[in-house]
């Protein structure tokens, strides 16, 4: 199956969206807070059109023959890196691998200078992982290329908040009403606001679980409940997604020691199966294990941890192809 092959066929087709009109316009995704409904549901039919691909013993499609994708990456990355890379590869896509300690930002070279630099080689996409909230954001503005944020500092990342409500959906046959349950460092989580965004604009509703220095009051503005009970905000849980704390948080005064955190967050057997029995366990990884939750929950019936692993590929595929379509359709394009 190519793009198209479907009788739900995917963006840019005036019969792919709902009553045969919605076309898909962005040419960048820079975050789940501004996408629409409408919009985060077409992407997942794409996604689910272009699933097909990687079961074939010829794991490609050309729907991005020509096209130069560009992973531009300022923080260390496997999982992410590597899943774009193989979209891309699955689309037909050339890719091109960036490394800021190999790169001329050690001599002084600005991010916008480095940019338009490797856009006049006349690539098509920039995917951009950066330490600093809102540098995919900027790079848009200058560039004609299309941006994708594989993460900005504590803002957002995108694909993989789809990634989990995609596997979410896929599991439960819906999200709106589900009771979502996100556990961790809730205050320096991109993957919890993307999530948070894309659950509740789906009609989900989303309880963050931590300790009161990781999980500040503020996300109740927002619309989240807040809670540092885990054991009671399982309890009427649909899904709980647990956040990897990062190693060098778990030194700081912000952080209860390892052992209090498992004891009173790390999801154990005994604390699951106190859930309801088909609550649905995920983890964004890598995984602690033995901290965020135990090896034989992780690997249990309940885990679809390796699952959100393989829908990356569907997600991140069905976005290069959105946004090059919205690209080309604009007339807009790398120079040359």
């Amino acid at each position: 199956m190519t793009p198209g092959s479907s009788a739900e066929k995917p963006a840019g087709t005036a019969s792919a969206g709902p009553g045969n009109s919605f076309v898909w316009t962005r040419r960048h995704l820079l975050g789940l807070e501004d996408l629409s409904a409408e919009e985060l549901l077409y992407i997942f039919r794409t996604a689910e059109n272009l699933q097909e691909i990687s079961t074939r013993s010829v794991k490609k499609a050309p729907a991005l023959r020509g096209r130069v994708m560009v992973n531009l990456f300022f923080e260390d990355s496997t999982r992410t890196r590597m899943s774009f890379t193989l979209a891309a590869q699955r689309l037909a896509a050339d890719v091109l691998d960036f490394s800021a300690a190999r790169s001329s930002v050690t001599k002084g070279e600005s991010l916008r200078d480095t940019v338009r630099n490797i856009e006049a080689m006349g690539v098509d996409t920039f995917i951009i992982r950066h330490p600093a909230a809102g540098a995919p954001h900027a790079v848009a503005q200058y560039s004609r290329c299309c941006v994708i944020n594989a993460g900005d500092g504590q803002h957002e990342h995108p694909t993989q908040g789809l990634i989990d409500i995609f596997t979410i959906r896929e599991r439960k046959g819906r999200i709106e009403g589900l009771n979502v349950v996100i556990v961790g460092d809730i205050a320096h989580s991109r993957v919890a606001r993307s999530n948070f965004w894309g659950l509740t604009r789906l009609g989900a509703r989303v309880t963050f679980v931590g300790p009161t220095t990781l999980v500040p009051r503020a996300f109740e503005r927002l619309g989240a409940r807040i809670s540092h009970d885990l054991d009671e905000a399982l309890k009427d849980a649909d899904v709980v997604n647990m956040l990897r704390i990062q190693r060098e948080r778990m030194t700081s005064q912000e952080f209860p020691s390892t052992e209090e955190y498992v004891r009173l967050f790390g999801l154990t057997r005994e604390r699951l199966a106190r859930a309801k029995p088909d609550i649905l366990v995920m983890h964004p990884g890598p995984i602690n294990r033995g901290v965020e939750l135990a090896s034989d929950v992780a690997d249990g019936p309940n885990s679809s941890i390796l699952r959100q692993v393989s829908n990356g590929l569907a997600i991140r595929m069905a976005v290069l192809f959105l946004v090059n379509q919205a690209n080309s359709q604009d007339g807009a394009g790398p120079p040359g």
